[in-house]
């Protein structure tokens, strides 16, 4: 009877997304915890997760952008690059409290969230994404051009004060415990965009994504919905380039080209474009493989192209065949396992009555 009622109560949270977001953080901080203690996984294999991490975080804005939304963009890599460099140069010119610097960085992206939202009401489609492109490349030139700001093609660097300086932590024990803080970030950016798109704003997104005049007609304000839409999209960007200069401590404007933009639209499209799961699953394929796994074996080490040709196919077959990305094709599996289930239990036992 114990067992009854503990199970009744106990499967709800376990059902519930949020408890397999917070198992997903635990299970990163205690590789992180075993790295730093055993050595395993490698120091390399750590920071190849975060890296997946900080562009899942970025994935999480441009899963709400182009699945809920229907709005395309490819000024991904300037916008966070921007965020990046503005803690940067903050940290290491101005001395501003740590706090006062992610500030800086979110208002910075409100702006360039409302901006880019004004123009979508303009034009839309590839005309759109043409636009961000245009604005990532401008952001591009100044980042290589204005060394005050970022360091030109040098790049720019920034110890986090609250590690280094404030407990007086060496720079490899401080970015050990800022993956745990990213790991936090994460999580806790994964509830959030999971009630965005549950709520009715998600429903109101949906709409506009299949028919901007049928969610018009039923009171839906585009104006509003876009305009969110690229907020959330640049503020998250902006999140993720406050973790990447937060964790690795330098970027250059080799990491913001249009590459990253690509590659970060390849790994919402592998995963799903309407799944968190998904967006994690496709920035890991995309961006973690290699360091993670592929950098011990030699022939793949040494010829980096054939990541991108892996990339490449995987795309055309999602495309073609599964459109739902990855996260479809597990749910396809599911299903069909317990269809096969069903008419196995069917067969042995008839069907009741």
């Amino acid at each position: 009877m114990l067992g009854y009622h503990l199970k009744k109560n106990v499967k709800p949270i376990v059902k519930h997304p949020f408890f397999a977001f917070i198992v997903f953080g635990l299970v990163l901080i205690l590789l992180q915890i075993l790295s730093w203690t055993a050595g395993f996984p490698k120091s390399s294999a750590m920071s190849g997760i975060a890296t997946v991490l900080i562009y899942s975080i970025v994935g999480f804005g441009f899963t709400y952008l182009l699945g809920y939304a229907g709005l395309a963009s490819l000024g991904t890599a300037g916008f966070t690059g921007l965020g990046a460099y503005i803690v940067g140069y903050f940290l290491r010119e101005t001395g501003v409290p740590y706090i006062v610097t992610i500030l800086v960085v979110l208002a910075v992206s409100i702006i360039l969230g409302v901006a880019v939202g004004f123009i979508s009401l303009r034009i839309e489609g590839i005309f759109l994404a043409i636009v961000t492109l245009g604005l990532s490349e401008i952001l591009y030139q100044i980042f290589t051009n204005w060394i005050g700001f970022t360091g030109g093609p040098n790049g720019s660097s920034a110890s986090i004060p609250i590690f280094q300086k404030w407990l007086g932590l060496s720079t490899t024990t401080s970015k050990r415990a800022m993956f745990i803080v990213l790991v936090v970030v994460v999580v806790f950016l994964m509830i959030i965009t999971f009630n965005l798109c549950k709520s009715s704003t998600g429903r109101a997104m949906l709409a506009m994504k299949n028919s901007t005049s049928a969610a018009q007609a039923m009171g839906i304000s585009l104006l509003r919905y876009r305009l969110l839409a690229f907020v959330l999209s640049t503020v998250y960007a902006g999140i993720g380039g406050i973790m990447f200069m937060s964790y690795l401590g330098y970027a250059s404007p080799t990491n913001w080209t249009l590459m990253f933009s690509l590659n970060l639209l390849a790994a919402v499209i592998i995963g799903g474009t309407r799944s968190l799961w998904g967006t994690i699953v496709g920035c890991f394929i995309v961006f973690g493989l290699t360091p993670i796994f592929f950098q011990d074996i030699a022939f793949l080490r040494d010829n980096s192209w054939f990541m991108y040709a892996l990339i490449g196919v995987l795309i055309i077959l999602i495309i073609m065949f599964y459109q739902g990305g990855l996260v479809q094709l597990v749910r396809d599996i599911k299903n069909g396992i317990k269809k096969a289930r069903a008419k196995r239990r069917l067969y042995r036992y008839g069907e009741e009555e």
